[in-house]
């Protein structure tokens, strides 16, 4: 099994092996842009929204003594330039300039979050936990 979704994605794309990929939507687009991507993808409507966050952790900035860059890195995240590059490289904006800037670049799709399924305590029981729905998935594959 592959440990993260860029190994998925080179499994299924680069090596072949795999009926089907369930991976994040920005690996279908870097892989479809190099030309290695050569089936549809499907992006399922409604689907889950998934967000990046990022955090300034107070501990491990004032022990390195990087604070200032830091938080400025933490703040530039939000700004036309990187919102640009992220939607360059297939992820979603999360800024109005941004969402500006995407118009038509990405399928429609409606979302929802892990708080349609009752937060991160219910989904880590109900999805993830020993006999989960995942290891039924999975059990029924084997």
């Amino acid at each position: 099994m592959p440990k993260d979704a860029r190994e998925a994605t080179d499994t299924f794309v680069k090596r072949r092996k795999g009926d089907v990929l369930l991976n994040y939507e920005n690996e279908a687009i870097l892989a479809k842009r190099t030309g290695e991507w050569t089936v549809p993808y499907i992006l399922p409507s409604p689907n889950i929204l998934i967000e990046g966050p990022i955090a300034v952790v107070d501990k491990n900035v004032d022990k390195h003594g990087n604070r200032k860059v830091t938080e400025a890195f933490a703040k530039f995240l939000y700004t036309p330039a990187a919102q640009k590059a992220f939607v360059n490289n297939g992820f979603r904006p999360v800024t109005a300039e941004g969402k500006a800037y995407a118009r038509g670049k990405f399928k429609q799709v409606e979302t929802f979050t892990v708080n349609s399924f009752g937060g991160w305590d219910a989904v880590n029981t109900e999805f993830f936990a020993k006999g989960g729905l995942w290891d039924q998935i999975f059990s029924k594959s084997r």
